[in-house]
């Protein structure tokens, strides 16, 4: 696709042509607040609990097999399950279960949508933040969090709950948020014990000018550069609280590296093993929405350069002349919820660096309406060529969907809080 491709969209309206530089007012307000608040009930009903695509080792009926004790088995019956358009999770004997990063997700979009006034509870963050208490890594001295299942890498077996960088990173970011609006000493103490986790656990470094973060597991030296982004994005910000250049130190040598392993095209592979050289959508806005948050935290323009070459590799290859995201950059299917979510936030986050930025957001979002939202009140997983697979994933899909809309609501022109917002948060409170 070319760039020429993305500025003459034909979703797009004329209004929203006029309006691009200075918020997303033109875009369908009602509908999309009306989504947040069916969305939001539909994920409370359910305890914010649900199954996920990775989640096929939680599997009563398999753990009771030798199957389990097979490396290639897991892989198979992960990947499996993970690609199955239908749910057979209740005769697997999977549960729905909490996820800490998905909890993480809905804290951050709980507090934007306190701030745009279309949410007026704050037992709902209250709640949140106790259960990721409750979900802490088990017997260790940090604040870190996993994942709600075991997951089989190509190598290794990551048990349940063991802490990971990324799940850390969001929940850590997460509670960022939370201090800044309610400045409660504690949230500050459990992100930089977090902090604390990442820094003295899973960071490492090598003679030949590689600094990096552990991850899945500590001890392995992997190189993986979303993870050292995210890592390094919320170091950032925890060094502006708190001052210590520990975290800043190793923020910028894990960001640096990863900024200097940015292809000539502006990409990042996965990362740098010989079989991590894909390029993904949502991973690729994880990197540059990190740098923008580095730069912002630390009050450094040294990753502008990357970042800006990240963005314009983004714009150009993850979207559809209509506005579909793209998971790969170089086809098409699967249309993927989680990317979706992702270029919502990274459009909206980034606009400053395209002035039709939120003309493509706009039919990001059209799209998503159209083609994965269910009437129910949540959103389908993917969309292939011939079908749909319609599962709903508390974590990967309504966790995501959830933060996309608040933040669109809240960069939005109508973000102040009003009589009408006061109206809708009341039919959320009442169920």
């Amino acid at each position: 696709m070319s760039g020429d491709d993305v500025k003459t969209l034909g979703t797009i309206s004329s209004a929203a042509a006029t309006t691009c530089g200075t918020g997303i007012d033109s875009m369908r307000f009602t509908t999309i607040e009306a989504c947040v608040i069916q969305l939001l009930q539909y994920c409370e009903k359910r305890n914010w609990a649900g199954v996920d695509p990775y989640d096929a080792l939680n599997s009563r009926v398999l753990a009771k097999t030798p199957l389990m004790n097979s490396r290639v088995i897991r892989i198979a019956f992960t990947q499996a399950l993970k690609r199955l358009p239908v749910n057979i999770r209740p005769w697997l004997r999977i549960d729905n279960a909490q996820n800490p990063k998905a909890l993480g997700l809905f804290l951050m979009a709980a507090l934007k949508l306190q701030g745009i006034g279309l949410l007026h509870r704050d037992d709902l963050v209250t709640m949140i933040i106790e259960r990721l208490k409750m979900l802490r890594s088990p017997e260790l001295p940090y604040w870190c969090w996993g994942y709600s299942f075991p997951w089989q890498t190509r190598t290794i077996l990551v048990p349940r709950w063991a802490p990971n960088i990324v799940c850390t990173s969001f929940v850590a970011n997460a509670l960022l948020d939370a201090y800044e609006r309610v400045q409660e000493p504690e949230l500050l103490r459990m992100a930089i014990s977090a902090g604390d986790y990442i820094v003295s656990t899973l960071y490492w470094t090598d003679t030949d000018g590689t600094a990096s973060f552990s991850y899945p597991l500590p001890g392995l030296r992997s190189q993986v550069h979303n993870a050292n982004f995210l890592a390094a994005a919320m170091l950032c910000r925890l060094y502006r609280h708190c001052g210590r250049t520990t975290f800043l130190d190793a923020a910028f040598r894990s960001a640096r590296y990863s900024a200097r392993r940015q292809r000539e095209d502006g990409a990042w592979a996965y990362g740098e093993h010989g079989n991590q050289g894909w390029v993904d959508h949502f991973h690729t806005g994880y990197n540059i929405c990190a740098l923008r948050t580095i730069g912002i935290a630390a009050e450094t323009d040294e990753f502008e350069p990357c970042l800006a070459r990240g963005f314009d590799f983004y714009r150009r290859h993850f979207f559809t002349t209509e506005g579909a995201p793209k998971y790969f950059h170089n086809r098409t299917y699967p249309l993927d919820v989680h990317s979706a979510a992702q270029s919502l936030i990274t459009l909206i986050s980034l606009k400053d660096l395209g002035e039709d930025n939120i003309q493509l957001a706009e039919a990001v979002w059209k799209w998503a309406y159209s083609n994965i939202w269910d009437p129910s009140g949540f959103f389908y997983y993917q969309v292939h060529p011939c079908w749909t697979n319609r599962i709903s994933y508390m974590r990967w899909s309504q966790a995501w969907m959830l933060l996309a809309l608040s933040t669109l609501l809240e960069h939005s022109d109508r973000s102040q809080p009003n009589k009408e917002n006061t109206e809708r948060s009341k039919v959320v409170s009442a169920e």
